[in-house]
């Protein structure tokens, strides 16, 4: 299967030589990797030139936008970036950030995966953070979810999602439409990624309204809203959490913030998350 990769890097020139060198070990290789710089001020694009002159498949995009880490809207719009210059010759799409490792035989499984369920939209292994020198199972990991950091999606099902939203909540709302258009999701629990720079270290104070605003934007209403916020809230081990999600729930809802999907998906995905809560209380 021809797997073509986009790999959006802001500021990573401690990282990306990392991921690229654990992506050019793969026991069976990319058809295409491009870098999409955006408005680095470090050494990453001279990083990333140097494997680029080593392997031709490997090139690098530059695009300009603002130094705010904006969650969901920043990352996607480089991402889209890289989009642009790359054909649509590929049977899997991936978008993973620049700050992993990941194991020889990673895109060897992912590609196993799709090619032995053709209903298999999307597919991952976990993320893994180090801790007092041990790698241990990044917190925010869920069976049932794929992480932001590490998406591969059949061509098929990227394109029946409207591929990626550019706002925060889109790495739930692809897979509640990929659901929607009846296609699975995996998470392959054997695939151990270690993810370098864990997740949240860089948002800033001008993002913490963004959680709320998306579940608003995803059609959760309120109930749904609350639930969520109250469990994100927890595992982040701050009440300020959950004031914040909440917060931007109303602000949205005030300011009639446009919906990421429409009447049928959004109450398709109410559906689907009151199974989830009401069978997580059966237990």
């Amino acid at each position: 299967m021809d797997i073509y990769i986009i790999i959006p890097a802001h500021n990573e020139a401690d990282y990306i030589g990392k991921t690229l060198e654990s992506l050019v070990a793969q026991t069976v290789l990319p058809k295409q990797i491009v870098v999409v710089n955006d408005n680095s001020s470090d050494n990453t694009q001279s990083i990333v030139e140097e494997f680029a002159s080593n392997y031709p498949w490997i090139s690098l995009v530059n695009s300009e936008s603002s130094d705010t880490h904006l969650p969901g809207s920043k990352i996607i719009q480089a991402f889209n970036k890289g989009l642009e210059s790359l054909d649509g010759n590929y049977d899997i799409i991936c978008k993973f950030d620049a700050d992993l490792i990941f194991p020889k035989n990673y895109l060897e499984q992912i590609a196993y995966h799709f090619k032995t369920n053709l209903k298999l939209g999307m597919a991952s292994g976990f993320c893994y953070i180090e801790k007092n020198g041990q790698w241990t199972l990044e917190n925010l990991t869920n069976k049932d979810h794929i992480r932001g950091a590490l998406k591969a999606y059949r061509k098929d099902c990227f394109n029946q999602i409207g591929q990626l939203k550019p706002s925060m909540g889109w790495d739930t709302v692809d897979e509640l439409l990929a659901k929607y258009h009846g296609w699975e999701i995996l998470t392959d629990e054997t695939l151990h990624v270690k993810h370098l720079k864990p997740t949240g270290q860089s948002y800033n104070k001008a993002s913490k309204y963004l959680q709320g605003e998306a579940m608003f934007k995803m059609r959760y209403g309120f109930w749904i809203t609350l639930i969520s916020a109250m469990k994100l809230a927890y595992k982040k081990g701050s009440f300020q959490f959950f004031r914040d999600y909440m917060s931007g729930y109303f602000k949205a809802k005030s300011n009639e913030k446009e919906f990421l999907v429409s009447k049928d998906e959004g109450e398709f995905i109410r559906n689907l998350r009151w199974k989830g809560i009401m069978k997580k209380l059966q237990k």
